[in-house]
C-alpha cells in the first residue's frame, strides 16, 4: 500500500565525492571540493532503490574480448517525491523514500495523485514505490535521481513482473523429470503421477505441485552485476537476465545479500577491505543525482573480474 503523507522536515541537500576507482582520475575539480561535512555512505547505510524500465538485452565484451549478455535498463525522469517516518507499535521507526517514474498526461491522472505531486513539486507519474532506508539515507523531495546512483562493479537486485506463460504442466511448472520414454510407459510420458495418498487421508495435500498456471508474478532477482552506466541516455546495464517483458518498469537497489548484509557483516568483523566489491571505494550518499551526473564522466565501464586472459592456455 502507498503512503502518500510524510513525516519530519526535508533534509539539507548534500554533495557527493567520486564513488570508484576507475572514475577518480577523471572526475572533475568539482566533484574532489566537496566539503568535509558532506553525509557519506557507511556499511550500515541503506540507500533508496530506483524504478527503471527494461529497454531489452544486448552483448557486452570485457577487457579480455569475452561476450557476456547485459540487461539494459533506462531511468526515465525518476525523482523523489515523499519522505517517510512512520512509528510502529514497538516504538520502533520505518523509514521510507517514495519514488515515482515516467511522467504522464495530467488528465490522465487522479485529482488525489495531482495534489500529492504537485506538493512534491514534481510532474505527474505512471509509477510510484517506495523503498525502505535507514534515517540517514533521506533524499530532498523533488530531487531528480540520475543512473550514476548505482556504481559500474557493485551488486544489485532487480525486482518486477514475470512473464505469464499461461496454463501449464507440471513438467514446465515445478521441473519434473517425467516418466520413461521407452518400454513399459504408455502415454504417459509427461503425466504428473499420483498426487495422493491412501483413504488415511482421502485427499490432495495442500500446496501439492500439480499443472497450473506460471508466471506473472513479482519476482526478485539478486546479485546482478552492474557493468556500464550512461547517465546522459539514463542507462544502466546489468549483467544477466532479470524479469519482466520489454518496456516494463522495474524495480532496482542495491543487493541485500551481497552488498548490504555482507557490508555490516565484514564491517562488523573488521575487515573493512571486504565491505564493498573489489574495485569500489564507496556508494553516492544519500542518492546518485543529476548534480552529480554532471561532476562525473558521462559514461562509466567496470573493469573486468577476470585475472588472467581466459584465451591464453595455463601453463
Amino acid at each position: 500500500m502507498l503512503r502518500l503523507w510524510s513525516f519530519g522536515t526535508r533534509p539539507v541537500f548534500p554533495r557527493c565525492r567520486a564513488f570508484h576507482s576507475t572514475v577518480v582520475s577523471n572526475a572533475t575539480a568539482e566533484v574532489e571540493s566537496s566539503s568535509a561535512s558532506t553525509s557519506t555512505w557507511t556499511p550500515t547505510s541503506v540507500r533508496t532503490g530506483l524504478i527503471a524500465r527494461k529497454r531489452g538485452m544486448t552483448v557486452m565484451w570485457d577487457n579480455h574480448g569475452v561476450r557476456f549478455p547485459v540487461t539494459v535498463l533506462q531511468l526515465e525522469n525518476c525523482q523523489v517525491t515523499a519522505n517517510i517516518k512512520t512509528v510502529r507499535d514497538d516504538q520502533s521507526e520505518y523509514h521510507a523514500v517514495q519514488v515515482a517514474a515516467s511522467d504522464r498526461p495530467l488528465k490522465n491522472t487522479t485529482k488525489q495523485m495531482l495534489g500529492h505531486f504537485s506538493k512534491a513539486g514534481v510532474p505527474p507519474k505512471r509509477i510510484v514505490k517506495e523503498f525502505p532506508v535507514t534515517p540517514d539515507a533521506h533524499v530532498p523531495i523533488g530531487t531528480t535521481l540520475s543512473a550514476v546512483h548505482f556504481v559500474p562493479g557493485q551488486f544489485v537486485d532487480v525486482i518486477a513482473k514475470s512473464l505469464g506463460k499461461g496454463f501449464q504442466g507440471t513438467m514446465k511448472r515445478w521441473n519434473f523429470k517425467g516418466l520413461r520414454a521407452s518400454h513399459g510407459v504408455s502415454v504417459s510420458h509427461r503425466a504428473a503421477g499420483s498426487i495422493g495418498a491412501h483413504q488415511d487421508p482421502g485427499r490432495v495435500w495442500p500446496g501439492k505441485k500439480m499443472a497450473g498456471r506460471l508466471g506473472g508474478e513479482r519476482i526478485t532477482t539478486q546479485n546482478l552485476t552492474v557493468v556500464r552506466v550512461d547517465s546522459d541516455l539514463e542507462l544502466i546495464y546489468v549483467r544477466g537476465c532479470v524479469p519482466g517483458i520489454d518496456d516494463a518498469q522495474v524495480m532496482i537497489r542495491d543487493a541485500k545479500k551481497k552488498m548490504t548484509q555482507l557490508a555490516h557483516h565484514n564491517s562488523a568483523k573488521g575487515q573493512f577491505e571486504k565491505v564493498l566489491p573489489k574495485g569500489l571505494v564507496k556508494l553516492p550518499f544519500p542518492a546518485g543525482t543529476k548534480e552529480l551526473a554532471q561532476a562525473l564522466p558521462p559514461v562509466i565501464v567496470a573493469p573486468s573480474a577476470r585475472v588472467s586472459d581466459p584465451f591464453v592456455p595455463r601453463e
